[in-house]
């Protein structure tokens, strides 16, 4: 079984066009399963960050691990990735990419948090593999 990616993006769909396949595409080989990216509103990030991680704020991305054959779940705050982007200077389709791989690897497993670096290898070579600017752990460094 390959990496199936499903966006679920409301009236951000067009923006968002592409961006399963390319998650697909740049997934460690070992990335298997399903995964649903849903961009949210900000409001529902900052309540889905409070209800699951009790910390009320927003935050960029969220991951959702799930059991066999789904992956998990990736919330991504729409308008905190729009205001990142325009602070970082790339379009908001490039914002997407970053929240995403970084949502990806923990769902694989990953936390930076507690793995001594292990993450913020894993996303500096995915992201120079796949042309990203910094990614959220080299830029919150």
């Amino acid at each position: 079984m390959s990496l199936d990616v499903t966006v679920v993006a409301g009236a951000l769909a067009r923006e968002a066009r592409g961006l399963g396949r390319w998650v697909a595409a740049a997934a460690p080989k070992s990335a298997r399963g399903e995964v649903v990216i849903a961009i949210v509103a900000d409001a529902r990030m900052r309540a889905l960050n409070r209800q699951f991680r009790g910390k009320d704020q927003l935050t960029d991305v969220l991951s959702f691990p799930g059991s066999a054959p789904l992956l998990g779940e990736i919330a991504i705050a729409a308008g905190l990735a729009r205001r990142q982007a325009r602070v970082l200077g790339h379009r908001f389709g490039i914002e997407l990419r970053i929240l995403a791989l970084h949502g990806l690897l923990h769902l694989l497993g990953y936390d930076h948090e507690v793995d001594n670096g292990q993450m913020a290898r894993a996303e500096a070579r995915l992201r120079r593999r796949a042309g990203l600017p910094a990614g959220l752990i080299a830029r919150s460094t």
